[in-house]
């Protein structure tokens, strides 16, 4: 197996390992915010959320929909750290794009023991909307931290 095939390998294990990314978003001003979020993939470059619209990560997507998301694991020690970065751009789904991502979305969820999502739980006028990030570039934590670029997906 080649260095890059293994770090490909590291960061999908990550993605399938992971319950929650932390979502990096700025407002029209540049302001950062940071919030975790739990999510369900596709093909472990496409991310799915649901999040409340008022919500500040949610208005900061609406401004400006590049964003930044790693997944990694808190409980190892600092000498075993794995992490998979993204750059990605974010958009609130509607139309036949969140029928498609709210499958993906409650399939995960049921999947961890967690009730099924319907169309009806992120659309008006229900609390939550649902979210996607599509990975344009991804990094996974190598050795001596040092990040090492993979195709996403």
């Amino acid at each position: 197996m080649t260095e890059q095939s293994e770090t490909l390998s590291a960061a999908r294990a990550l993605v399938d390992a992971g319950r929650y990314l932390t979502l990096a978003t700025a407002d029209a001003d540049g302001v950062p915010w940071a919030t975790p979020v739990w999510y369900a993939h596709r093909e472990h470059r496409e991310f799915v959320w649901v999040s409340r619209p008022e919500a500040r990560h949610s208005r900061n997507l609406a401004v400006r929909p590049h964003v930044a998301i790693v997944i990694f694991d808190s409980t190892v020690p600092p000498a075993e750290a794995e992490a998979a970065y993204f750059e990605a751009v974010a958009e609130e789904l509607t139309g036949r794009e969140r029928d498609e991502a709210v499958a993906v979305f409650s399939s995960a969820s049921e999947a961890q023991g967690l009730p099924a999502w319907t169309l009806a739980d992120v659309e008006p006028p229900a609390a939550h909307r649902l979210y996607r990030a599509v990975a344009e570039r991804c990094f996974v934590l190598g050795a001596s931290d040092r990040r090492v670029e993979v195709e996403p997906g």
